[in-house]
């Protein structure tokens, strides 16, 4: 019998017990040993749990019990979840979390820890949740040199542009919904803003390409900036827009890796991915596209990821998986401002037909694009050349400088 302990009782840390207890006897199967829930860490009481006997509030209790082999560390952020998990990872005990923000940040550091004591640190659910993810690219796409990977990474900000995209919803009133159903936090900023995806796209690269890349690395924009119009000329161009959380390996070695709102193909495969779900391109020179579809959050599908590395813990004690990439190096990241892209402007002036000669002077051919009901000042076109973002940033200050005023830019992807 295998003893293991959960740190937080939300809702994920609920998902984690609830799925160990009711599905004792097939993870026995699977694992080839029974495991039992022994603590269940958290500052709260809960009284009226099935598992009221297995709460502490001390995580000393934990750390120091040599019974416990595995840990599933669900509380979130950095504080004190950081220290809880080099602690056990120093102690001798494999650890399992769904916590984004960790690997993220400390990944490369405790893979390290990890190697060193001779045990596993997993993190299945850190990225999809309940959608496989890293398990395929570490393992099953092992062959393959990863050429991209690109995603919609955050189901809630997914939510929102679909509900603006069919529904012609605005923005405000389709966070307002998201949160009223609980797809999105009283303070949403972690997803609108674009920091959940790029946590997760730090993951991906690092695994994919061996080398720890952090948020700070990573240009991100969130969706908070996106209009109805900006939806309507994206239909006329063609596409929908999409959070997108984008890695490429370029040919000098260094990455190319990117937050933003996208333009894509209504033929993408990523295009009619909607609603809270994710879905995942990876490109492999071997392969070609595979994606990866699901919902990628909620308390089951999440706790099901756990699970599953809890399980691969326990199948491991006596060989340690390779998951491992190192730490991070210097200008490893493309600066964002080279990064070369076409894009979509949206503008307005009083002279609209004066202000696209002058788009064509700075951009060269340009797309024109039109939508019902449109002011007669307001503006909008695709380049048809790509420019490095540094570029476009320097043609739209000139085209501000003649009297134009630009209102979005938003970049053009290849999916």
């Amino acid at each position: 019998m295998v003893k293991v302990a959960i740190l937080g009782y939300g809702v994920v840390g609920s998902g984690v017990a609830e799925v160990l207890a009711n599905h004792l006897d097939s993870i026995a199967r699977r694992a080839k040993e029974e495991i039992r829930i022994k603590y269940i860490l958290d500052v709260r009481d809960f009284p009226d749990s099935p598992f009221a006997d297995r709460f502490t509030k001390s995580f000393d209790q934990i750390v120091n019990d040599p019974e416990v082999r595995v840990v599933a560390e669900v509380i979130g952020g950095l504080d004190p979840a950081f220290d809880y998990v080099k602690r056990c990872l120093l102690a001798g005990k494999s650890v399992v979390t769904s916590n984004k923000e960790l690997v993220a940040a400390k990944g490369a550091q405790l893979l390290k820890i990890a190697q060193d004591n001779n045990v596993n640190f997993l993190f299945e659910a850190s990225v999809g949740g309940g959608i496989p993810i890293i398990r395929p690219i570490s393992q099953c796409l092992a062959a393959n040199d990863v050429i991209e990977i690109a995603g919609i990474l955050n189901g809630t900000t997914n939510f929102i542009l679909t509900k603006m995209i069919r529904e012609q919803m605005s923005f405000e009133d389709a966070l307002a919904l998201a949160q009223k159903l609980g797809y999105a936090e009283r303070n949403p900023a972690a997803d609108v803003e674009g920091h959940d995806a790029c946590r997760k796209i730090c993951i991906l690269a690092s695994l994919a390409y061996g080398k720890h890349v952090y948020p700070e690395q990573v240009h991100t924009e969130g969706i908070t900036k996106i209009t109805l119009q900006d939806v309507e000329y994206a239909e006329s161009w063609g596409g929908v827009i999409k959070l997108i959380g984008q890695v490429k390996k370029l040919e000098d070695g260094r990455i190319q890796v990117a937050v933003a709102p996208m333009l894509i193909d209504q033929d993408s495969q990523l295009a009619n991915v909607d609603d809270v779900f994710n879905g995942i391109l990876v490109r492999g020179d071997a392969t070609g596209d595979v994606v990866f579809y699901g919902k990628g959050a909620g308390k089951l599908p999440t706790a099901s990821a756990v699970v599953a590395d809890i399980i691969d813990c326990v199948k491991h004690f006596k060989a340690r998986k390779y998951l491992y990439w190192e730490d991070g190096v210097k200008d490893y990241v493309l600066p964002y401002e080279e990064s070369v892209v076409p894009v979509y402007i949206r503008a307005h002036a009083q002279d609209a037909e004066a202000a696209a000669v002058k788009a064509e002077e700075l951009f060269g051919a340009v797309r024109r694009l039109y939508r019902d009901n449109a002011p007669e000042e307001e503006l909008a076109f695709s380049t048809n050349q790509e420019w490095s973002i540094g570029d476009i940033k320097a043609k739209v200050d000139q085209l501000e400088q003649s009297g134009v005023t630009v209102d979005a830019v938003i970049r053009i992807s290849d999916l």
